[in-house]
């Protein structure tokens, strides 16, 4: 069963909150280093979120894990948060980037669904998302981005250009 790609922040430890820099400018209001929580992060909740374009925020509002960060703090780190135990914050943070890397190519693995795929497509298409549906392994996941598992799905999904029309 493909997991699902979209956020549901209940279920997570506000990964995106910690893990992802912030750069000043147009889309944030501040300047923030990955791995320091955000200053308007309370608990795992967003402090300012019914106000988060109002405050300089619209990164944030347009910014989606792709439902990576609720399958970190579940799947691999049994619903624990590093909040509640700050050594889980680096081993998190990674798992983090690897699963938002995994999610990306479900996303595009599940759309592929539409095209008019030829037989053997099509089951390489079930195999690679079967591959990253089932439970993974948090090594698995921290090792995902750089990959030959990634490079090979990457490759595939390029493949696939040949069953877009250009017209």
């Amino acid at each position: 069963m493909t997991p699902h790609l979209s956020a549901d922040c209940s279920q997570c430890a506000a990964l995106c909150c910690l893990a992802l820099a912030l750069d000043a400018g147009d889309s944030f209001a501040i300047d923030k280093p990955a791995g320091l929580p955000c200053p308007n992060l309370a608990g795992h909740a967003c402090s300012i979120h019914a106000e988060l374009t109002e405050k300089g925020y619209p990164g944030c509002v347009a910014y989606d894990c792709l439902g990576a960060g609720q399958r970190v703090t579940q799947e691999l780190f049994d619903g624990l948060s590093w909040r509640d135990a700050p050594k889980l914050a680096g081993p998190m943070i990674t798992a983090f980037a690897g699963m938002r890397a995994i999610h990306q190519r479900l996303e595009l693995l599940v759309a592929a669904a539409t095209l008019p795929l030829s037989d053997s497509d099509e089951e390489i298409r079930k195999a690679h998302l079967g591959k990253l549906s089932d439970r993974l392994e948090p090594q698995i996941v921290a090792a995902f981005p750089g990959s030959a598992a990634e490079s090979a799905i990457d490759a595939f999904v390029r493949s696939l250009r040949r069953y877009v029309s250009r017209g």
